[in-house]
């Protein structure tokens, strides 16, 4: 199969069967790249204020400089915990530049979740919102942290700004309680960083493509999330490749601007990727910090086209659930892209009745910058495979003893490519990949004789909410500090708005615990998405004759005892 590769006699015409990564010396230099050809145009849209390339070169340079003068070593690990606001892509470009490793954090994260990060990261400076200092607070003596920039969503808008944080602040209230006021924090409001950066030196580290450039944290099979290590060639690639991917469509664009809607949250490697493939194509990206404002989503739609609209099945779905989504202007979206899980036919079909735009689905891993595979860009009718490997993307598919498997055979896929890491932080990956270098995926999945490929099943017990990651593990671990509860476990069961919900199986304590008890010390220590929406009580769990839980047996009862989710 590897020999053959049948996909590639699926490409289109003008997309390359290979890219070379190396005609950049760093990502740095394909960043600077970008702003020195698109100076003058704009880059992000928020809330109606408009930042160009130039703007946003210069603040990542005021970034870089302030950090330097800190005197923190280089290749220390930087923390970024933003939602998609202004200054979320300029901090980032900032820490890279400086010659320092990000380390992106989902702004939800519990303080169990974020002091796990922090540590495991040794991130010595973090960038915040202020949303989100209490969960910091919290944790802030636990960890190796030295520094903290402390930002408000309004601080990259100007004079909007001011009514924007007086409204999240005092009108919304969605802003809990801090006290970071000990000098030991060395707190710095982010528009001082930018002011006094601007005035200091920037000294340009020697980049090379083998650096660290992201920390990228993903699920562990023990519990506990890991970071992938993600090199600048790592991520250069995965933009060339998806750039390349795209290029069929839009090259066809004859429009001044090309505008890239960003509901995706930066932090996830689905939308930072997208975000250097549009930079490297001077696209404008339409930031959206709270997609789940359904009617504040559609009114940003509604003033500018767009033409590239990546995002998960579920806000496919959401959007489409709203009674004027509609009434919006379709006749500039070209490229709808759905990734992070699974799409349904379903969504699929309503979402072309409505947009007149194909939805086109794709497949891509946190230890591959989500890059992997992809169906045609110009196809027009949904397939319910995850496409064909991207350039320079190689895929077989092994059993458990690493024989490769034949066309339409289900196994593991294993991938190999240049945007794919060497392994986790600080951890031994060596089990990880093949004996020839393929990474294993965990997926199962099947290839037929065109090399479309079929996603069966994952090989672990990973359950996808709205395209992020929960393992069962974890949350079995953080629940079982419970004292209602004896024993549990979890699964994943079908959940038509998010593809998938977490179920847990409950042995209480006694007979007076109640569902409530349990969703309120879930909500205490789990992200949202990791809570369980479904609770089960039962009297034991099935288990091995070595006292593992069978998670299958639990599966199978789920679908017995409700039939209709089958």
């Amino acid at each position: 199969m590897t020999v053959d590769k049948p996909w590639l006699a699926q490409y289109p015409k003008n997309v390359p069967k290979t890219i070379n990564p190396d005609q950049y010396t760093s990502l740095i230099e394909l960043y600077e790249e970008c702003f020195e050809r698109f100076r003058m145009h704009p880059m992000t849209i928020c809330m109606g204020v408009t930042h160009t390339y130039g703007d946003v070169d210069k603040a990542s340079m005021a970034v870089a400089a302030w950090l330097q003068a800190q005197g923190i070593p280089k290749g220390s690990v930087v923390a970024l915990m933003m939602p998609n606001v202004p200054q979320y892509l300029p901090t980032m470009i900032g820490i890279l530049r400086a010659g320092y490793v990000c380390t992106p954090i989902n702004p939800l994260y519990t303080g169990r979740e974020l002091r796990h990060q922090l540590n495991d990261s040794g991130a010595q400076v973090i960038f915040v919102v202020d949303n989100f200092a209490q969960a910091l607070e919290q944790v802030i003596e636990e960890t190796n942290i030295k520094r903290i920039v402390l930002s408000k969503m309004g601080d990259m808008m100007g004079l909007k700004g001011i009514l924007v944080n007086t409204v999240i602040r005092q009108v919304k209230r969605l802003v809990p309680k801090y006290n970071l006021n000990d000098p030991k924090y060395h707190v710095t409001k982010f528009p001082e960083v930018l002011k006094k950066g601007k005035h200091l030196p920037v000294q340009s580290p020697k980049a090379t493509m083998q650096q660290k450039a992201i920390l990228q944290y993903t699920g562990g099979t023990t519990g506990l999330s890991k970071g992938a290590v993600l090199t600048q060639r790592n991520i250069v690639a995965a933009a060339m490749q998806s750039e390349a991917w795209y290029r069929p469509v839009t090259s066809d664009i004859n429009e001044v601007y090309i505008n890239m809607v960003m509901a995706l949250p930066l932090y996830h490697i689905f939308a930072f990727m997208l975000s250097l493939l549009g930079m490297r194509s001077g696209y404008t990206f339409i930031l959206i910090p709270n997609p789940r404002d359904m009617p504040g989503f559609i009114k940003t739609l509604s003033k500018q086209p767009f033409h590239i609209f990546p995002a998960v099945n579920t806000l496919f779905k959401g959007l489409l659930d709203q009674p004027n989504f509609k009434d919006l202007n379709f006749s500039s979206l070209r490229i709808t892209q759905a990734g992070g899980m699974a799409a349904t036919e379903q969504t699929a079909a309503r979402w072309l009745e409505v947009t007149g735009c194909p939805m086109v689905e794709g497949w891509g891993m946190t230890e591959g910058v989500a890059a992997g595979t992809a169906n045609v860009i110009t196809d027009r009718k949904f397939n319910g495979t995850i496409g064909i490997p991207v350039p320079s993307v190689d895929v077989i598919v092994v059993d458990d003893n690493g024989k490769r498997m034949g066309l339409n055979e289900a196994g593991e896929m294993c991938i190999k490519g240049p945007n794919v890491t060497s392994g986790y932080f600080n951890k031994d990956s060596s089990n990880d990949f093949t004996s020839d270098g393929y990474f294993r995926t965990g997926d199962i999945i099947s290839m037929d004789e065109k090399g479309y490929i079929t996603l069966l099943d994952r090989k672990k017990d990973m359950v996808l909410v709205s395209g992020f990651n929960v393992f069962p593990n974890e949350i079995e671990s953080v629940m079982l500090d419970c004292k209602a509860i004896v024993d549990c476990a979890v699964i994943g069961i079908p959940d038509a708005h998010q593809g998938e919900a977490v179920k847990i199986y409950v042995v209480p304590a006694d007979n007076n615990v109640t569902k409530s008890d349990i969703k309120e010390f879930a909500l205490e220590n789990l992200t949202g998405y990791k809570c369980p929406r479904h609770i089960e009580f039962v009297s034991e769990l099935p288990k091995s004759a070595v006292g593992k839980v069978l998670r299958q047996k639990l599966r199978e009862k789920h679908i017995s005892d409700n039939p209709q989710t089958l």
